[in-house]
C-alpha cells in the first residue's frame, strides 16, 4: 500500500498495477483525505442531497488528451461584449503562419467585428481557418484584401520575421494592424513602423496574448488599479512552454525567422511587467540565452531570462524556456508574482498543478487577510472590445501605441544583450 499522491504518476501506477497482477499480489492506495471528519461530512451531505445536484464537468481530461504546445492557444470568452453593429467594424487576416491567429480573429469575432477575408499562400491552412470561421470569404492574394475599401483592420500572424514588412503594406494601404507577437526581429523595422505609423496615423497593435487573453491576468491588472497591493515595486515571471518539435514549422527552429527566444516568447513577460508595474520604459540589466538540451536544433534557444529596472523604480525578471515536461496536463506552467507596498499575488494562468486542472487561478494576500480567486469565465477579455472602438473612434484604451513599440523594443534589445554576452552553458545531461 502506498500513499495518494504516487496516483498523479499515472505511468509508474499503471507499472505497479502491472507488476502486481504478474506476481499474484495485491496494489492499491491510501486516500488518506478520506479518514478526514470534514472530508466524511461533506460526503454525507453530498449523498444526502443537502448540497444540490452534483455536476460533473466532462471537458476535464488527462494530460494525454491536453493541448500540446501554446500555438493554438485560442479560448473563447463567457462573457461576450459586443461592440459595435454587423458590417460596422469589417477585418480580414492574412497569414496563418502561427496558430495564434485564430486566437486574435476569434476575439475580434466575439466582440462584434466582422470577418470578411481570409488568405494565405497555403491551401491547407485556409481550409482549416474557414473550419473554424465559415463566414470568411478566400481572397485571391493579399494584394486582393488590401484594396477592399471595407476593410478596417488586418489580422495576421506570420513568420515572425515577416509580420513588419506585412505591417507596412497594410498601414500603406490605409488599414490598422494586429500582429501576433513578436511584432519585429530587428530594431530597424521596429523604427521603419514607428515612422510609418507617425505618415499614416493607423496603428500597430499587438497580441500579447499572456496578458491580453488570459483572464487571472486581466483580473490582476484590476486589482492593482484598486490599490490591493498598493505600489508595485517588483514583477517576476515564468513562461515555460512545450516545444512540440514535430508539430512545429521549419521556420520556429531558424534564428533570423524567430528572432530568439527573448523576442519570441519573452515579449509576452516584458509587455506584463509594463503594465503591472506602470512602467513607460525600463533598462535591461542583464538577460541571457542558451540552447542546453537541444543540439539537434542549433539554432533554438530553449532558455532564456532577463532583469530588467523600470523608469519608476520597479524591477522585473522573467524566465522562459522549452522545458515543459510531458507530465504537465498543459502546454505551459505560466505563473506571475506581482509584489506590492501593501502585498502580492500570484497568478497559476493555465493549471494550478496537482491541484487544479483549471488555469486562471488568483492568489491574494494583503494587509485584509488571504484570498484566492478562480477567474475562468468571470472577467471575459476586454481588450478586443476595446481595440475595435479605438480603431472607429480613434483613441487608445485597449493599449497605447507607445506601449506596443516600448515592450518590442525592450525584447529586442534584451535579444541583443544577450547575444553580445552570449557564453554557451552545457547542462551536461546524457
Amino acid at each position: 500500500m502506498i500513499e495518494k499522491p504516487a496516483g498523479v504518476y499515472t505511468k509508474q501506477v499503471r507499472k505497479m498495477n502491472e507488476a502486481a497482477a504478474a506476481s499474484g499480489k495485491v496494489f492499491s492506495m491510501m486516500y488518506n483525505q478520506r479518514t478526514n471528519p470534514l472530508y466524511i461530512k461533506l460526503r454525507d451531505l453530498i449523498a444526502s442531497g443537502e448540497l444540490g445536484e452534483v455536476i460533473t464537468n466532462p471537458s476535464r481530461k488527462g494530460g494525454e488528451d491536453m493541448a500540446k504546445d501554446g500555438m493554438f492557444y485560442a479560448p473563447k470568452s463567457l462573457k461576450k461584449e459586443v461592440v459595435c453593429g454587423p458590417g460596422e467594424f469589417t477585418i480580414a487576416a492574412v497569414a496563418l503562419d502561427h496558430g495564434h491567429i485564430y486566437g486574435m480573429v476569434g476575439g475580434l469575432v466575439e466582440a462584434g467585428a466582422t470577418l470578411k477575408w481570409v488568405y494565405d499562400p497555403d491551401p491547407a491552412k485556409v481550409e482549416a481557418f474557414r473550419k473554424q470561421f465559415p463566414q470568411a470569404q478566400i481572397a485571391e492574394s493579399e494584394a486582393n484584401v488590401l484594396a477592399d475599401d471595407e476593410v478596417q483592420l488586418v489580422a495576421g500572424a506570420a513568420i515572425t520575421s515577416e509580420r513588419a514588412p506585412l505591417g507596412m503594406r497594410v498601414m500603406a494601404a490605409g488599414k490598422d494592424y494586429f500582429t501576433d507577437k513578436a511584432p519585429f526581429t530587428t530594431l530597424e523595422q521596429l523604427s521603419l513602423a514607428r515612422e510609418e505609423v507617425k505618415r499614416t496615423g493607423k496603428k500597430y497593435m499587438v497580441y500579447y496574448s499572456e496578458r491580453l487573453h488570459v483572464e487571472s491576468a486581466i483580473y490582476a491588472g484590476q486589482l492593482i488599479e484598486q490599490g490591493a497591493i498598493g505600489k508595485v515595486v517588483q514583477v517576476m515571471g515564468t513562461g515555460p512552454h512545450r516545444l512540440n518539435a514535430g508539430g512545429r514549422p521549419e521556420w520556429f527552429f531558424q534564428h533570423e525567422k524567430y528572432g530568439g527566444i527573448l523576442c519570441d516568447i519573452g515579449s509576452h513577460q516584458i509587455e506584463q511587467f509594463l503594465t503591472f508595474a506602470s512602467c513607460t520604459d525600463a533598462e535591461v540589466a542583464f538577460s541571457r540565452v542558451n540552447n542546453f538540451n537541444h543540439p539537434q536544433f542549433p539554432e533554438l534557444e530553449d532558455f532564456g531570462e532577463a532583469s530588467l529596472i523600470g523608469n519608476n523604480g520597479a524591477s522585473g525578471y522573467f524566465r522562459v524556456d522549452w522545458f515543459t515536461p510531458d507530465g504537465l496536463g498543459t502546454w505551459g506552467d505560466g505563473r506571475t508574482v506581482i509584489l506590492g507596498t501593501d502585498g502580492y499575488i500570484e497568478l497559476r494562468k493555465y493549471i494550478d498543478v496537482a491541484r487544479e486542472r483549471e488555469g486562471d487561478q488568483v492568489y491574494l494576500v494583503n494587509h485584509e487577510g488571504e484570498y484566492r480567486y478562480s477567474v475562468k469565465g468571470q472577467v471575459g477579455y476586454p481588450f478586443f472590445g476595446e481595440l475595435i472602438r479605438d480603431c472607429l473612434d480613434r483613441t487608445e484604451n485597449a493599449m497605447t501605441q507607445e506601449h506596443a513599440f516600448k515592450a518590442a523594443e525592450l525584447c529586442l534589445i534584451a535579444q541583443h544583450k544577450a547575444m553580445s554576452e552570449r557564453v554557451v552553458w552545457s547542462s551536461g545531461a546524457k
